[in-house]
């Protein structure tokens, strides 16, 4: 959880008043690389709203791959890579983010499977 807007602003102000940096960290308990920030941040957007973080995909986007999956849903892990222009490992990952497992199981066979030495 982060600085209030409200807060941001006083310690802002308390600057251009012509107090130090130094001094601006002692009065408000907060790090003078923080103060720095909001204080270029004021001066370059005249706002100190947050930021809206923009989440940015290497390689994978999850509606793409989502409907890659509907398309392909055999398709190994190998295969959604490659489609990708990404490792196998990479596609795993990204399948996991999205809760999508990609387990394989072996069919048997109709006379089922031997089991090998001893007697039970």
């Amino acid at each position: 959880m982060g600085y209030s807007e409200d807060l941001k602003k006083k310690v802002v102000e308390y600057l251009a008043e012509g107090h130090t940096l130094k001094s601006a960290n002692e009065v408000f308990k907060i790090g003078q690389t923080a103060i720095k920030r909001w204080k270029k941040q004021y001066a370059e957007t005249g706002s100190l709203a947050k930021k809206k973080t923009k989440r940015r995909f290497k390689k994978m986007d999850p509606v793409k791959l989502a409907a890659y999956i509907k398309e392909h849903p055999d398709a190994y892990l190998r295969e959604i890579g490659e489609a990708f222009g990404a490792t196998d490992m990479a596609a795993h990952y990204a399948l996991k983010r999205l809760g999508i497992t990609r387990k394989k199981r072996r069919r048997r066979t109709a006379s089922g499977t031997k089991r090998s030495g001893g007697s039970s």
